[in-house]
């Protein structure tokens, strides 16, 4: 098993995807955070609470929880990939326990979310407190806290990678993969919040999983406001933490068992 794990890790890291993921991580942690901090959410349009006050800095970090298309749609990449180019049936063919190989690459997968999800943060938290103190801003939460809710959003960052795998292993189809994926996380579970009633499922969804854990009310808040519906009540964080656990073993139970009996030919 150790042989094919480290198979795995060499395999993804002669590929340029992986690279280009980590300065995605430090793109969007550091330069989107960046940024945000520096115009100042206050003048955002519309505006937002600024950054010295909480509900400021848990909007912006939750912000930062909306990019999790980009891990997701890597996951989705690199197992769609195989299909693609049929580099599976060569590892089947040396490996011919699959459970094995797929358990291998998920160990891989999420060691890379993991990296993935640890740049974000910190390069985030870096340029949070680097513009905070430039601009002579006091942040609305303490830097523990800060530090606590990024971490959770690097962690979930993992799952969105799992979850992606998941769905290339179900889907295959490269492009249509690529397109339910970054199409739902990007933009559905957004639409959804428009539809009243419908609405009141974004709270069990993954996007709302994840607003949880920042405490990230305005835009349910906003959409609410807009449609003119009851205002959407998040699950706790811890709650919230369970629920994205459950959507990353659901998504690595798929990439483990839908390609076990399947034809990769």
């Amino acid at each position: 098993m150790n042989h094919l794990i480290k198979a795995e890790f060499r395999r993804l890291l002669a590929t340029r995807m992986w690279s280009g993921l980590l300065l995605a991580a430090v793109l969007i942690g550091g330069g989107m955070m960046g940024a945000m901090a520096l115009v100042g959410p206050e003048n955002f349009d519309p505006p937002m609470p600024g950054l010295d006050t909480e509900t400021g800095i848990r909007s912006i970090l939750g912000i930062l929880g909306y990019t999790a298309f980009v891990p997701a749609a890597i996951g989705t990449l690199a197992v769609t990939s195989e299909y693609r180019h049929r580099t599976a049936a060569v590892t089947f063919l040396f490996a011919p326990r699959r459970w094995q190989v797929l358990a291998a690459k998920l160990a891989a997968y999420g060691v890379g979310g993991l990296a993935y999800g640890l740049i974000l943060a910190g390069t985030a938290a870096a340029a949070l407190f680097a513009v905070a103190a430039a601009r002579g801003v006091a942040l609305g939460l303490p830097a523990s806290t800060v530090l606590a809710l990024l971490a959770r959003i690097g962690l979930a960052m993992v799952v969105y990678l799992l979850i992606g795998v998941g769905m290339g292993a179900l889907i295959r189809h490269q492009v249509i993969a690529l397109c339910v994926v970054i199409g739902y996380l990007y933009l559905g579970e957004t639409l959804l919040m428009m539809i009243p009633g419908i609405n009141a499922l974004y709270p069990v969804l993954p996007g709302g999983a994840t607003a949880s854990l920042t405490d990230f009310t305005y835009l349910a808040d906003a959409m609410s406001e807009q449609v003119g519906s009851t205002a959407i009540q998040l699950l706790p964080p811890a709650t919230g933490a369970l629920l994205l656990t459950t959507y990353a073993l659901a998504a690595s139970l798929i990439a483990v068992i839908i390609p076990m009996r399947r034809d990769i030919t």
